[in-house]
Order: C-alpha cells, then structure tokens, then sequence
C-alpha cells in the first residue's frame, strides 16, 4: 500500500509526487473542506462558542474522494501549508477521516524542493492544537462581528453591508487620512536657488540658500524673495568648505510578507492580492524546463527575517563565483525580526539560489518571473557586503548668504551592484558635483526665487496601507491581501490610480462605526487582539477566554448603538458627476453594482437613464476611427470598444496605443503574453512586430 500524502493544491501535489517518487501517493484537499455553514451563525454562543463545522459546498466529490483514498493506503500525512490556517485545514480532514489526534500524522514543508520535503517528512509531528485554537478564535471572532453587526447596518444604512474587524480598521485608517487632506490648508514658502559653474572642469551644478548671516532662514512670501535677491545681485560666489566623507550604506534585509507586497507595488504596479497569487505559485512548484516541477522560494506568510545556514552558504557560494570574494561581507549577514513576530517560517528567499532569474525565465508566466527577480535579487542583496559611498556637502558663501550644494559618488557598488532601493536622481536625490575646493571662486550662471507650498498629506496606495497596518500591529502576514480586496469590493474603499480613496459609503459606515462601535475601529484594540491571538496560537491562553474578552463588551455595546439608533437611518449621499443626463437634463451620479460603477440619473423611477463609466483612450478604432474607450465586462473585466457602439461593434482585449501602424495608419494595439507584441488590428494589414525592451 502507498503512503497518503494530502496538501491543498494540485499544483504543490505535483511537485511534491516528484520528489517523493513511488510509495507515496499525493493528493490535494482544494483548500478548506469544512467551515462554519452560511446560511446561519454556526456558533453556539451559549455553550462557550462552540462552532458548528459543516462540508462546505461544492466539495462533495473532493471529501468523497478523500475518504475513498484514505481507505486503500497505508499511513496518511497531512502536509498542508505551514501555518494557522493550514494547520485547521490539517485538523478538519484529521476529524473527517477519524484519524488518531496523537499521531504524528503532520508534516510541514517551508520549501518545496527535495532537501525542503525529505526534511518535511523525517521530522512528523502532531496536529498543533493551539495553532488550531489561535485559526477558530479568528475565524469565530469574525463570524460573531460579521454575523451581528451587519444586520445593524443593514437597518441604519444599506442593506446588503457587511462589516469585518480588521477590516473596517483598515477603512478609518484610509478615511481618517482622507479628512487630514480636506483640513490640510498649504503655506506658502519660497527657495532660492542658483546653478553656478565649477572653475576647472566648467561644469554647471546647483545649490540652494540654507542661511543669511549664519542663520538658518525660512522665506515666507515674494517680498522676502526678492528682498534677498535684490542682496545677492552682483555678489561673489566663493566655496567657504568642502565636506567629503565615505558612508557605509547597508543592503535591505530579505522580504517578509508585508515587504514583498510593498515593494511589489511600488516596483511592479501588482496589487498585494497579485503579489500573493504569483508568490503562492512560486512556492507550490512550476515546471522549470530541463528540472521539471520544483518550488521556486520559501513559504511566502511570514513575518520572519531569519535564515537558514544552508541559504546563506548557497547565497555566499553563488556572490564569490559570480561577483568575487569582494563582495562578501566579512561574516554572514544576521537580520533581527520584530519582537511581536511569529517567527515560524524563514523570511521570503529563493529556495535554492543557482536557479537565477534569467535560467528559470522561459518556464514562468510575467507575473511570476517579475516578482521572483524581486524576490531573488532581494534575497542575494541581503548577503552582499556595505556599498561604499563618497559624499560631499559644499558650502558658498555670497554677500553673507550661505548656500549649499550635496552629492556622492560610488566608491564601491557592493550589494548595490544587484539591487537598490534608490528612487530618486542619484542617492537620496543627490548628484554627483564637478571637483571643488575651499576658496574656489565660482561663477553664477543663473539665480531664482521659487514658490513652493507645503504638501498634505498622501493618499494611502496598497503599499503604504499595508505598511501602516503592519506598524500598528493590525492583522498579520495572512490578512493584508485578503484586508484590502475585502474593503475595495465591498465598495468601501475605491482606487484612484495606485491611491485609496474611500467612497461615500465607506465614509457613513466609519463615521457610524467611529460613533457607536469605538473600540471596533480603534488600532490599539484591534492590536490586542491580534497579540491574544498570538497567545492562543503560544499556547499561553484560552481561546474560549480571549473570544469572552471581546464579545461580552460588543454585546453590550451593540445594544447600546440599537437603542441609541432607535428610529434612525444614515443617507449615504450619492457622487454627483458633471455628465449631464440626456433625457431629463439632471446631472447623473455614480451608483454601485456587483459589476462596479455605473452613471445613473437621481431623477429614478421617474427617469430610468443609466450607462456605463468610460474612459477615453489614446488610439482610434481601426474600422471608423472615432475614439476608443475603456469599458468594463459585467465580470468586472476591462476591454475596449469603439465609442460608436452599437453602429460600430469593434471591440477587443488588447490595450490601444499612442504607435501608428506603418503600414496602414492605423492605431497599433499591444497583446499580453510572455512576449508583448505591438499588434494592427486593422483588418487585412497583420502588421505586429515585438515590444520594445
């Protein structure tokens, strides 16, 4: 009889049949096979939240086939993912097929390559009870706000709504910065600023006012601008001193979760829910030619910064052949994880370092090619030695004003040869500045008073969020996706470009939360909560407890809101637009669907109006050359069609560029795929040729 080997996916099953060859048989559960039923709370409230598991549906041939493989084996492992969530997994089909809960029937892998499975399956141990415990606290604790409070708004708001724990703390964060910006009032200040020319090379820098008579100045308005400037007219500029200095600047440690989707964002555009379907994919296994199915990096929910000496070995191995002793650091690099970190896994790394970007590029999909050179390119870094920077900071004196002009040079690249965080000109902003010296007379060659205002502050971007969500101690390495497709698709929180933006329902139901439900919203609350959790998850408290703890309040306090609400009901004021309805001349708002926005005029039922929201493109339809605009499906998905519809019916996939056809004139289209390709979708032309790189 084989061994059963049962993990979630059929992706991870495949990779985990190859290495552990005959004998064993994998299989995959397709996730959760039981939960808490929908149709009703399924938590016994009275009986110390007893939840009452059911067969999810749709799973019915997968538990049937569980159960039927179970039968004709000989041991059975549960190998699902190696932390809370995968633990349930393990312990709801340990219940389903009556396994022996003393059995040391688990096996966790943090890396699916051969050494990460055989090391897996020579240490089996029993199901982890508290991790069990910390995953139904949460799970019970959701259903119990969801299952009590939405009611509550559906009465008071809308129905339809739904309300989570992390979630609608995730939500004020965004409205709270919202209403910053509207308070926000700018202040005026001005700069002067002069490009001079260097004596020897004649090469033309820039530096900046910092001071007047030795004090540091602030330039509130023209007046003083021009007071300032009128000083300076016909001044010397001489170099008073030259300040150099070598810095040491280190490489960023490995990713954990929160980082990867933070700097997936702001260097690829993914959303953090793109970012965690391509990482889940890497970690599950592809099919890397002339290899075959192998995991490409470590287990991607983690908020550990520890490495394992084999990684680093492999890691120090690869930079010496490839970069030279050099660019190793005098001993391997340690990095410290936070101290409320659950350090279970190892931080986010390629699982074996020889399979380079570019070796494993063929076999990957765009996505995930992109986010494991981010990830490997990281991972190396981290193990390189300091880059070594020579900085310089002069100052020029004229007629008592001091200006001051910063730059670097790179002494030595180190890890900066393989990955950098810089994102503005040069280090920080700085450039480089021609060869100085004190007592240099330099000569002006412009000079200008510029007005500036001060900046509110920014949106939040998915990146930004997760970062303020990650400091506050709000959910954990599992949540952060989950968190924001949860409020942007109940409509809660919208994009505006990568910002976040919240809705007008989004802003009543805060408000309404923030007034009634205080600890609900509060940050420090939802931290302590997730550090109970935490605690379950140690085995250092009580689920039941921790679940008493917070319930026993709400109860109270959604009793409070009820009678406080008695009679009342928030309007959640409509977006009005400046598209003016055609039939009645109303200016239409926007209105939500299940398929997203939509332009509708207020004057329903008496006007039924309504259209899509469309944007214009910058290409022209190829068969009648109006313009071409971006639409969305009723699944949500986007496409471009011809502003002539319905007499014209062109549509298509590809997205419309500013590029004409050389051949025909016509607007070129770009198609997706491994291999872009600028294509003509005139018919009869076939024009195409490859993206440019």
């Amino acid at each position: 009889m084989s061994d059963l080997v049962i993990v979630e996916s059929p992706a991870k099953a495949k990779t985990i049949q190859k290495y552990l060859g005959p004998g064993y048989e994998v299989i995959a559960s397709m996730g959760h096979i039981r939960d808490l039923p929908k149709s009703k709370m399924g938590v016994d409230k009275e009986n110390d939240f007893k939840p009452q598991y059911t067969d999810m549906k749709g799973k019915e041939d997968v538990i049937k086939e569980l159960k039927k493989r179970a039968k004709k084996c000989g041991k059975i492992y549960l190998a699902t993912d190696p932390d809370r969530e995968g633990e349930a997994i393990s312990w709801h089909i340990a219940q389903m097929l009556k396994l022996d809960m003393d059995d040391n029937n688990r096996v966790a892998f943090n890396e699916i390559t051969k050494t990460g499975v055989q090391r897996g399956m020579s240490n089996p141990h029993k199901i982890d009870v508290d991790l069990v415990n910390a995953q139904q606290a949460r799970r019970i604790l959701d259903r119990l706000v969801g299952y009590e409070l939405s009611p509550f708004l559906w009465k008071k708001v809308k129905r339809g709504l739904s309300a989570g724990r992390v979630q609608s703390v995730a939500v004020k964060l965004i409205v709270d910065r919202e209403n910053e910006i509207r308070k926000f009032v700018p202040k005026e200040y001005w700069s002067i600023d002069v490009k001079l020319i260097a004596p020897s090379s004649k090469k033309v820098f820039e530096a900046s006012l910092v001071a007047v008579d030795g004090k540091k100045l602030e330039i509130p308005g023209q007046a003083e601008a021009d007071s300032l400037l009128e000083r300076l007219s016909g001044a010397v500029y001489k170099v008073t001193s030259v300040k150099k200095r070598v810095t040491k600047k280190q490489p960023s440690p490995p990713f954990i979760t929160s980082t990867l989707q933070q700097d997936a964002s702001r260097r690829l555009g993914f959303t953090a829910k793109r970012t965690m379907k391509a990482a889940q994919e890497l970690y599950e296994g592809v099919d890397v030619e002339g290899v075959g199915a192998v995991g490409l990096i470590t287990y991607m929910r983690t908020d550990s910064l520890r490495i394992s000496d084999e990684a680093k070995n492999a890691a120090a191995e690869y930079i010496g052949t490839v970069y030279g002793k050099e660019y190793l650091p005098p001993e391997p690099r340690n990095y410290k994880s936070k101290n409320n970190a659950q350090d279970a896994h190892e931080a986010i790394r390629p699982s074996t370092p020889e399979f380079t970007p570019e070796r494993v590029k063929s076999s990957l999909t765009s996505d995930q090619f992109k986010l494991y050179k981010l990830i490997w390119e990281r991972f190396i870094a981290s193990q390189m030695a300091n880059a070594l920077l020579d900085t310089v900071s002069v100052d020029i004196e004229a007629n008592g004003c001091t200006f001051r002009a910063s730059g670097y040079s790179v002494k030595f690249d180190g890890f900066m040869v393989l990955y950098s965080e810089s994102t503005g000109d040069g280090e920080n902003g700085k450039k480089m500045l021609p060869a100085l010296n004190a007592d240099d007379v330099v000569k002006l060659k412009s000079i200008a008073g510029n007005q500036h205002f001060t900046q509110p502050p920014p949106r939040y971007t998915e990146a930004s969020l997760i970062k303020a969500l990650e400091e506050n101690g709000i959910g954990r390495p599992s949540t952060y996706a989950p968190t924001i497709t949860t409020i942007t698709t109940r409509q809660y929180v919208e994009h505006e470009g990568k910002a976040l933006k919240p809705t007008n329902l989004g802003e009543a139901i805060t408000q309404l939360m923030t007034e009634h439900f205080t600890k609900i919203v509060d940050a420090k609350f939802t931290a302590q909560m997730e550090s109970d959790l935490d605690e379950v998850e140690h085995g250092s408290k009580n689920w039941v407890s921790a679940l008493h703890e917070f319930y026993d309040e709400f109860e109270v306090t959604l009793k409070n809101a009820e009678t406080a609400m008695d009679g009342k009901r928030i309007k959640v004021p409509d977006e009005v637009t400046d598209v003016v309805c055609e039939l009645c001349g109303k200016n239409m708002v926007i209105k939500y669907s299940k398929y997203g926005k939509f332009l509708a005029c207020p004057g329903f039922p008496e006007c039924k109006n309504a259209k899509q929201i469309v944007t214009e493109t910058d290409g022209n339809c190829p068969r009648c050359g109006k313009k071409i605009l971006l639409k969305k499906s009723k699944k949500g998905r986007s496409f471009y069609g011809c502003e002539g519809y319905p007499e014209c019916n062109f549509m298509t996939w590809n997205v419309p560029t500013k590029e004409i056809c050389p051949q025909c004139g016509k607007t070129l289209f770009s198609k997706g795929g491994k291999s872009g390709r600028l294509i003509c979708e005139n018919e009869g032309c076939g024009y195409e040729r490859e993206l440019a790189k």
